[in-house]
């Protein structure tokens, strides 16, 4: 597996990018997320519309785990914000 490089605030950029992506995919309509769906349900579907729909490089078979497709989104979500944003302090 490609080691992945830890990113500062990660914990919270991935909440930040599962926020954005949930309200992404119920504006496209394509999902309605309940209160009951785990973290790592929120995470896969996520991860899944944005290669979906071409907006993150999917990772490799081989490298597909919970801990891969969070660490995407928290980088999809760090390349979405400000440069001066304080998550990316």
């Amino acid at each position: 597996m490609a080691k992945t490089k830890k990113l500062a605030n990660e914990p919270a950029l991935l909440k930040k990018a599962l926020r954005l992506g949930m309200i992404y995919a119920e504006k496209r309509g394509v999902v309605e997320f309940e209160p009951t769906d785990s973290a790592h349900e929120k995470i896969e579907y996520v991860y899944r519309l944005l290669v979906h729909d071409k907006l993150i490089q999917p990772l490799a078979k081989s490298d597909i785990s919970q801990k891969a497709m969070a660490h995407k989104l928290a980088i999809w979500v760090s390349k979405q914000l400000p440069e001066d944003h304080p998550l990316l302090k």
